[in-house]
């Protein structure tokens, strides 16, 4: 009888496990992510040597030792002290703080601007619907620098000079020179209380959400705006009494040629939060009305039946559905416009690439340091927001029950 487990003569007793692993889909992807791995390593190596050797050979010194010499030079907008004494350090962190506030203060009204706008898109009223749209058309397709251009140098510079400034609400002025705001000015003690507003916030965030398990799980409609302003202003006004921090506005007056006190918004920061804004919005727009379209409309008749009004369908059944796919493509453009904050430097705002890549490259001469230190930033900032971003479209992903 005829053994047909013997393998046939010359073959090896290994060729089987070689073989299935040769197959194996997970074998085989483990070795291409271990070879792609090690070829990037190898030429981050190659790169750093090869650039150290060229630098070398030109009597250049390496190293981030540069950082704590003194810069020499001063910058027009700062949210830190800052003078020609500060170090190449504080130019760095100067630039990260300013391209922070960009890209903070354009998500937030870039957001906003683009769910009104998308949304108008949708109307039923004829003219809303259409100025959204040629919005959104001419605003997509006409370049991002030349918005910056405009609002800079025709909007801004057509304001009227110190003497025949604007004077807004609550002490605000606008002219040639930027934007004057009242400044809030207090002690340590209001730290205080600024740490309990922020805890008030917290605590009011996590109720809001057991607030709407509950009424998902029991399908009754309670308050929820109103006891969340109870959450955060009562504890504020509590330790803001409690810790007698003096509170004083200073003002903009004018003084000479020029208003001094309160706090000033250059012309370059305006002129770009507001074409990121603008240009960002129209994006944010498309992706909303997207979003919208794509909920069955079976969901606004079934919300119709229940008796739902036309704001709280869309508020309440719409706009929920719609975030699991508005999220994912909202996260490109909170990137973009994070990224595009380094087109200030063509309007001489003092955010990242132009303080730090311009005046610094060109006074201390480290290209590859300086580089290397602003490629870090840009990549903090883009994995922080898909990051939260990713978190926030599993918290709002549909789940099979």
């Amino acid at each position: 009888m005829t053994d047909v487990s013997q393998k046939p003569p010359g073959a090896s007793p290994r060729s089987g496990i070689d073989a299935s692993l040769f197959y194996n889909p997970t074998a085989r992807g483990i070795a291409y992510q271990a070879a792609l791995l090690i070829g990037v390593v190898l030429l981050f190596w190659w790169l750093q040597s090869n650039a150290a050797a060229n630098m070398a050979a030109q009597g250049r010194a390496t190293g981030f030792g540069f950082l704590f010499q003194t810069a020499g030079f001063n910058i027009g907008f700062s949210l830190l002290p800052f003078d020609r004494s500060s170090t190449y350090l504080e130019v760095y962190i100067v630039g990260i703080l300013n391209t922070l506030l960009v890209a903070a203060v354009g998500i937030v009204l870039a957001t906003i601007l683009g769910f009104i706008i998308g949304i108008a898109r949708l109307s039923s009223n004829f003219l809303i619907r259409k100025l959204a749209t040629v919005y959104v058309e001419v605003m997509r397709n006409m370049p991002l620098l030349l918005q910056l251009f405009f609002w800079y140098f025709m909007a801004l510079n057509a304001l009227p000079a110190v003497r025949q400034s604007y004077e807004l609400p609550l002490g605000a002025v606008l002219n040639q020179r930027g934007l004057y705001l009242p400044l809030l000015q207090s002690d340590g003690r209001f730290l205080i209380v600024l740490g309990v507003f922020a805890v008030s916030v917290i605590a009011a965030v996590i109720w809001r959400g057991r607030r709407i398990r509950k009424m998902e799980e029991k399908g009754d409609r309670l308050p929820v705006v109103l006891p969340m302003l109870g959450i955060i202003l009562f504890p504020t006004i509590v330790a803001l009494i409690g810790a007698q921090a003096p509170i004083a506005f200073s003002y903009p007056e004018l003084t000479g040629f020029n208003y001094t006190g309160g706090f000033v918004v250059p012309p370059e920061l305006t002129a770009l939060i507001m074409g990121l804004v603008i240009y960002t919005a129209a994006f944010i727009a498309e992706i909303v009305r997207a979003g919208i379209q794509a909920v069955n409309y079976g969901q606004v008749e079934a919300a119709s039946a229940l008796g739902l009004k036309e704001g709280d369908r869309l508020r309440l059944v719409v706009i929920p559905q719609a975030m699991r796919i508005i999220v994912p493509p909202l996260t490109s453009q909170y990137l973009n416009l994070t990224k595009n904050s380094s087109l200030g430097a063509a309007i001489a705002f003092p955010e990242l690439v132009n303080v730090f890549m311009g005046t610094a490259i060109n006074q201390s001469g480290r290209a590859v340091e300086i580089v290397a230190l602003t490629m870090a930033v840009y990549l903090t900032f883009s994995l922080t927001t898909s990051l939260f971003m990713n978190w926030y479209n599993s918290r709002v992903a549909l789940v099979e029950r």
